[in-house]
């Protein structure tokens, strides 16, 4: 284990598309969704435990939340929670944990992964990120991952690896385009190419051509956490992040810096990944039972049902009958009954619900 890799857990979404069970103070990554016995960032933390030491670990999440992480990872000390006062998307995320990695390890390498995403084969992801560490120290590049796609989705970011690549998995390859969500006609054509794998959203790089990226593409952020360098680590640390993240873009990484950049690579790999960032993700990884109903609750009896995703508390007792590809959700005062091909309303579902009735608990 390399004691200069550094993994970044990004935490601080509030997984709107996962309400009513997702909410704003308790968000998806904080909950046992797929009922392991270990929440989503929990089951992050675990998968690098083999390629990182405990204490370079970082979780970069919003300020309500260092509680909540504290809890859920006691092997982590308080000064490795970095909070942001506002959210202000990936970029800026990011280059809070760079600031804070450079005055410990300029010579560091670096992982950054969200906090909520499912991997299935963990032999084989360990596998790649080493693959991935070991092309960065070598290497000026920023690396993403690149999932093989197993159907036509519309709601991942797409990687294109160019005309040589097609189906060839644990190449690191350079990337020819990265396009955001496609609307289903060109996800089948992507899907169809061979060419094309999602967008993961997780990076590889060291911390100094990360740095030279942020330098070159996004300065004005740059320039915010240089000027408070002094105060990482130190008591003043706070109030200094809260004066620049005021004057931050709200920006992703993706798009300040990697669609941009001339030294981005992809590696194509499949370990059975989901960025779990939806109820469909959610039905499609777990157990059915024989009319495809993922039922993640007890007490609940069903009729005339097919292929609905059924999560209610553990107190709850449902009867459901006549429907087919629909979510039955119930969390907290709220209940949502929703068909799965209209599950990207969910947002603003919920907000026209605080928006007539307010924000009850």
């Amino acid at each position: 284990m390399n004691k200069s890799t550094y993994c970044v857990i990004m935490a601080g979404g509030i997984g709107s598309r996962f309400w009513p069970i997702s909410r704003e103070e308790t968000p998806k990554q904080f909950l046992d969704i797929l009922g392991t016995g270990r929440t989503l960032i929990q089951q992050t933390f675990d998968r690098f435990r083999t390629i990182c030491l405990s204490e370079n670990f970082l979780v970069v999440t919003s300020v309500e939340y260092k509680q909540l992480v504290l809890e859920q990872l006691p092997d982590l000390k308080a000064e490795q929670v970095l909070t942001e006062p506002f959210r202000r998307n990936t970029a800026p995320c990011i280059a809070y944990a760079n600031a804070w990695i450079k005055k410990r390890d300029p010579e560091a390498s670096v992982v950054v992964t969200p906090a909520d995403h499912l991997i299935l084969k963990q032999e084989e992801f360990v596998k790649v990120i080493s693959k991935g560490l070991a092309f960065v120290a070598d290497n000026a590049s920023l690396l993403t991952l690149g999932i093989k796609p197993h159907r036509p989705e519309t709601g991942y970011g797409y990687i294109q690896v160019g005309d040589n690549s097609k189906n060839i998995l644990g190449e690191i390859e350079p990337v020819k385009t990265f396009t955001e969500k496609p609307n289903l006609e060109l996800a089948k054509v992507f899907f169809e190419s061979g060419e094309f794998f999602w967008n993961s959203g997780i990076f590889i790089w060291s911390i100094k051509t990360v740095e030279v990226a942020f330098n070159t593409y996004l300065p004005d952020v740059k320039v915010l956490f240089d000027s408070i360098e002094d105060k990482i680590s130190t008591p003043g640390e706070e109030d200094a992040i809260k004066s620049i993240y005021i004057e931050c873009d709200n920006i992703s990484i993706d798009y300040g810096i990697m669609e941009k950049a001339s030294n981005v690579c992809v590696l194509t790999a499949d370990f059975g990944w989901s960025d779990l960032g939806t109820w469909s993700s959610l039905y499609e990884h777990s157990n059915k039972d024989n009319n495809g109903n993922a039922i993640n609750t007890g007490k609940v009896l069903t009729y005339d049902s097919k292929n609905c995703v059924i999560n209610l508390p553990d107190n709850k007792m449902a009867i459901i009958q006549g429907l087919e590809d629909y979510i039955i959700a119930e969390s907290k005062n709220c209940l949502l009954i929703c068909p799965k091909s209209n599950e990207q309303h969910i947002r603003q579902f919920s907000a026209d619900l605080i928006s007539e009735y307010g924000n009850e608990e």
